[in-house]
């Protein structure tokens, strides 16, 4: 009985660990969201910011939990580089404010 307990509990963990590797979480950003991230841009590639104001206005647009997600996400060392132009913004902005 404790072998059979042993073995379900073992697949169990495979399972929860394997959803999570293969795609239980996609490995995205909130600042890979289009839907999110697009009133920062002028263009729909998203490669040319809006002006210093215009992007604090759409900064103060958002939700307090997506400026959280978006301040915490600039600051990882990968993401954070591939959207440097926008993290120096949001930093310039004091992060939250």
């Amino acid at each position: 009985m404790n072998f059979k307990m042993l073995t379900m509990g073992a697949m169990a963990l495979a399972m929860t660990t394997g959803s999570v590797l293969a795609g239980g979480n996609t490995g995205t950003s909130s600042l890979d969201d289009p839907a999110k991230m697009g009133s920062f841009y002028t263009d729909a590639d998203m490669k040319t910011m809006r002006s210093d104001d215009e992007f604090k206005k759409a900064w103060l647009a958002l939700t307090e939990d997506d400026r959280t997600a978006m301040t915490k996400d600039c600051g990882d060392s990968v993401i954070g580089k591939s959207h440097d132009n926008f993290c120096a913004k949001t930093k310039q902005l004091g992060g939250a404010n």
